[in-house]
């Protein structure tokens, strides 16, 4: 797994961009380390870029993530989070499910202009 973490032109974003194989123990800290940056550029939204990314994890690790390590308390729980993904790769569509229910603001995307839209609106 590489990743990449930087905030965007226009400094109203952080942007998380991971390719391999990822699982929630890597999630986690690739989140803490976002959310770490964000807070320090005073940002709440996370363009995590995962279109070369494939979540490698079962359906009771998924649940793990969304209940119980997402609830870190290094993680802005008001965030959004705009979640880029392959159009063929559905590894993700659970996850997000998983999170939205347990209370996360974040949408999974297929097209970046789009995503940075949902990001910047408001």
């Amino acid at each position: 797994m590489k990743h990449s973490l930087n905030v965007s032109e226009d400094g109203k974003y952080i942007i998380l961009q991971v390719s391999g194989q990822i699982s929630r123990v890597q999630v986690i800290e690739l989140f803490i380390e976002a959310h770490k940056l964000g807070g320090e550029k005073g940002l709440d939204r996370y363009l995590v870029d995962f279109i070369e990314c494939r979540n490698t994890d079962t359906v009771l690790r998924n649940y793990t993530l969304a209940y119980q390590d997402m609830k870190d308390p290094r993680i802005n729980q008001s965030a959004r989070t705009a979640l880029l993904v392959s159009e063929i790769d559905h590894s993700h569509d659970f996850l997000e499910a998983l999170m939205r229910n347990a209370g996360s603001d974040i949408l999974l995307f297929h097209d970046r202009d789009l995503a940075i839209w949902h990001l910047l609106k408001d």
